[in-house]
């Protein structure tokens, strides 16, 4: 009987376990489109290299969405084929987890390059960009408080007198409060949005980090559990 009750806790702690991942798989899905949009529109990062991430993590969000189906069904019917599937699948997923922590860590390590590239990029396209465009970019020098990529004078192609910037840029953000006042620090932000967008990305990177580290966690119980279930049933204790 103590082997029997012990499978039953193991059981049900599966079944939770899993209940858990439909959960994860879910965050995952929505952290990686959050980093996505927040990467390519709100900071506008533009390397394909940044969307390696992301797109992993919406990936094996969708994947465990599915496969906690196996273990829910494989734990409640008791069904060892089902379960060694789920144990098969979680592993594989935790070497992909593996393969996104490491691309994430690659990019962390040249994200400033790529802060200053999209940002110069930003500069360049604003004068003939879209009213939706130069409403993102604006929304981020006012939020962050950061006026060009490194400095205010980084606008001087802003207009042929090379002395304005735009209103965002403001410290009181007026209409035509820009004009002529570049290195103006009493009306103007001098420093530029590259160090603001890189901390943080970088505090964005970490809480990534810290949630892939919880899921992984909990995705190493939920193969031990499988594990020690596939062995009560192979050994063909009930369970039930």
């Amino acid at each position: 009987m103590g082997v029997e009750g012990g499978m039953k806790c193991v059981k049900f702690l599966l079944f939770f376990f899993n209940f858990i991942f439909w959960l994860c798989g879910l965050a995952l899905i929505v952290v990686g489109i959050l980093v996505q949009m927040a990467l390519h529109k709100t900071f506008m990062i533009r390397d394909p290299s940044a969307s390696g991430a992301p797109i992993v993590l919406i990936g094996v969000g969708v994947v465990i969405f599915f496969i906690a189906f196996f273990g829910c069904c494989g734990a409640w019917k008791e069904n060892y084929c089902m379960v060694t599937t789920f144990a098969i699948l979680l592993s594989l997923i935790i070497i992909v987890e593996i393969a996104a922590a490491i691309a994430g860590y690659i990019f962390r390590n040249k994200l400033s390059a790529v802060v200053q590239d999209s940002l110069t990029d930003m500069i360049n396209s604003y004068k003939n960009g879209t009213a939706e465009f130069k409403d993102t970019v604006d929304k981020l020098q006012e939020d962050l408080k950061c006026c060009g990529v490194n400095s205010s004078s980084d606008w001087r192609s802003f207009t042929s007198e090379g002395n304005s910037v735009p209103d965002s840029c403001c410290l009181n953000v007026t209409a035509k409060c820009g004009i002529g006042s570049m290195t103006n620090p009493a009306k103007v932000y001098q420093k530029g949005c590259h160090d603001a967008v890189e901390e943080l990305l970088k505090k964005n990177i970490q809480w990534v980090i810290v949630a892939a580290l919880v899921i992984a966690f909990l995705q190493i119980m939920g193969i031990v559990f499988a594990c020690l279930l596939m062995r009560g049933i192979r050994s063909g204790y009930e369970v039930m």
